[in-house]
């Protein structure tokens, strides 16, 4: 693992035809206070000037790297995978190109990690609207959380985790939808915890493409993890499932 003084943290970027909002999100790293940093932008076969733009940053700053998919896949799992697998740093974190990061996100999080059961941190976020308006819409997120707490539903918003490569690997998505939930799921179910920095460190957008706004639609999703990918019992999926449609709606009213 590489490592200037402080360990180095991972930023993984994925980009799809994200003109309009790339730029805050680039912007939101390269404020933060934590500075051993790389940001690896992967566009997904983006047709607007988003690669563009992302390059133009590159040229800036060494830190930013952006790699290219040949074909547009359709799901943010493949070109996540694509950078895990070209990553350098201890910690490994996520946020998507229309999202924005907190300056104090990283440096708050890091010392967490420093039990050695904790594989993963999250925080709470706030959720904004397209023109970055902030109306104090926050999703919170219990203290801590582990393999069995959260097939009860994911609490793990994905802009906001960080895992340790040191300790469990790297970890890749799968190819189906609702692949974060199954992510986090996939490290914690080796034992560790994940740990709340009970803060907001980051900043959800909220529009007529982003995941949430079709939630209801493709809420079969999770019924298909608790089945096919974790192989829960019918019963207990049920169960389980019972308790995420609610996490869900309480979520969607914020």
């Amino acid at each position: 693992m590489k490592k200037i003084n402080k360990p180095l943290v991972s930023v993984i970027m994925p980009m799809h035809n994200s003109e309009e909002f790339l730029a805050e999100a680039i912007d939101s790293v390269l404020a933060q206070t934590y500075q051993n940093w790389e940001l690896l932008i992967i566009d997904d076969n983006s047709t607007d000037g988003s690669c563009q733009l992302a390059e133009d940053y590159a040229k800036k700053d060494p830190r930013i790297s952006v790699l290219k998919n040949e074909e547009h896949t359709g799901l943010p799992g493949t070109p996540r995978n694509l950078g895990i697998s070209k990553a350098n740093g201890q910690y490994i974190a996520f946020l998507d190109s229309d999202d924005k990061w907190l300056p104090e996100k990283l440096v708050q999080q890091l010392p967490f990690f420093r039990d050695n059961r904790t594989a993963v941190v999250y925080s709470d976020y706030e959720k904004i609207d397209k023109n970055s308006n902030r109306s104090a819409r926050i999703v919170k997120a219990p203290k801590h959380t582990d393999y069995h707490q959260l097939l009860f539903g994911n609490v793990i918003g994905n802009l906001t985790g960080i895992f340790d490569v040191e300790k469990v690997g790297k970890n890749y998505f799968k190819s189906i939808h609702h692949e974060d939930y199954a992510f986090w799921l996939s490290i914690l179910k080796k034992g560790y915890i994940a740990r709340n920095t009970e803060t907001i460190t980051a900043l959800y957008r909220e529009h007529s493409s982003s995941i949430s706004s079709r939630k209801w639609r493709n809420i079969t999703w999770q019924w298909n993890i608790y089945r096919n990918i974790e192989g829960i019992g019918f019963l207990r999926s049920a169960n389980y499932f019972i308790s995420y449609s609610i996490r869900a709606l309480i979520k969607s009213l914020i």
